[in-house]
């Protein structure tokens, strides 16, 4: 596998009002909104916000901490590789929770001083659950 190549950072001080706060909101395609709010809410534990404004097509807004997840109903298929992190507590706890409700999720693996692994929601959409600070640094 090829390392990805990176440029050198630039000062952020000549952009002016350019300044990002946060991830605001991810948004997803999802084929079936039904399906994936339950997914989300029962499953991942994402709360239903009830401020979504009517853009004349099907969707959903939801909570996950402090960002949102847009769900958009369409038949656009999930690109490969792409998907948003939820961050958890303890995630071997919750690896065991998703897999005693029969969900299919993978086994967690490290990732520098964190540990992940991923899971599907009903369009094929890619979550990763990161468990932050996991693994001591050396």
């Amino acid at each position: 596998m090829g390392s990805i190549p990176t440029r050198p950072t630039r000062s952020t001080s000549n952009l002016g009002a350019v300044k990002p706060l946060a991830v605001h909101h991810v948004s997803l395609n999802v084929s079936d909104v039904g399906a994936a709010v339950e997914f989300y809410t029962d499953v991942l534990g994402l709360t239903c916000r009830s401020d979504r404004p009517d853009f004349g097509f099907d969707g959903a807004w939801l909570d996950a901490g402090g960002q949102q997840v847009h769900l958009i109903k369409s038949d656009a298929a999930p690109a490969p590789g792409q998907h948003f992190a939820i961050q958890v507590g303890d995630l071997p706890e919750v690896v065991e929770e998703l897999r005693g409700r029969g969900v299919e999720v993978g086994e967690p693996m490290t990732v520098g001083t964190g540990l992940q692994t991923f899971v599907n929601d009903p369009s094929g959409n890619l979550v990763e659950l990161h468990q932050a600070g996991a693994v001591p640094a050396g």
